[in-house]
């Protein structure tokens, strides 16, 4: 049973920084793409950015030059470091593995 336990969601003031985490028990071996997704009230679920396990990163459009998805060493454990967050940043965001395992979700509220 593979589990995505996530940690680091708040409130923070708009201009401000908030650091996601998600550590995973799949193997290393197992894992080629982990990513964070999105969603907020009344809206679909979005994607936010992924990382290969090449290194290879992607991210929407909308955070672009703001947040940073990034890895450990182990290959164990993914960040989200999001800075100049803005109000329409708010939503529950969810880690994902392989696009088939979810993580249970962190609030993260952009608000003054």
């Amino acid at each position: 049973q593979v589990q995505l336990v996530e940690s680091g969601g708040g409130l923070v003031q708009p201009g401000g920084s908030l650091r996601l985490s998600c550590a995973t028990s799949q193997s290393i071996f197992d894992i080629y793409l982990m990513g964070w997704y999105r969603q907020a009230p009344e809206k679909q679920r979005e994607l936010v950015a992924t990382i290969s396990k090449g290194g290879t990163t992607m991210y929407a459009d909308s955070v672009k030059g703001r947040f940073t998805i990034f890895r450990n060493n182990a290959w164990d454990t993914i960040y989200l470091q999001m800075n100049s967050l803005k109000p329409e940043d708010t939503a529950v965001y969810y880690c994902n593995s392989n696009y088939s395992f979810w993580g249970q979700g962190l609030q993260v509220t952009v608000s003054s």
